[in-house]
């Protein structure tokens, strides 16, 4: 089975965290490490957690900040 990644453009994050309530495995968080070049604090993939690809989080975010991917595991 293929691993999904979740990928954040931080840049277009404005920080509304619509994703974090959105998906039910508890992937994403509220960032706090620092703040985009709009002034944002963008939202961030929980370290260790495990994507469904659902793909809930990218349907709700208003800015288009949230793209998921299908990771290999063919050798």
């Amino acid at each position: 089975m293929n691993k999904k990644v979740v990928m954040i453009s931080a840049d277009k994050c404005k920080g509304c965290y619509l994703c974090v309530a959105a998906c039910p495995k508890n992937v994403l968080e509220k960032g706090s490490e620092s703040l985009n070049k709009s002034g944002f604090m963008a939202a961030v993939v929980r370290e260790g957690a495990e994507c469904i690809g659902c793909i809930g989080c990218a349907l709700m975010c208003p800015d288009g900040a949230i793209s998921i991917y299908e990771e290999s595991s063919a050798l």
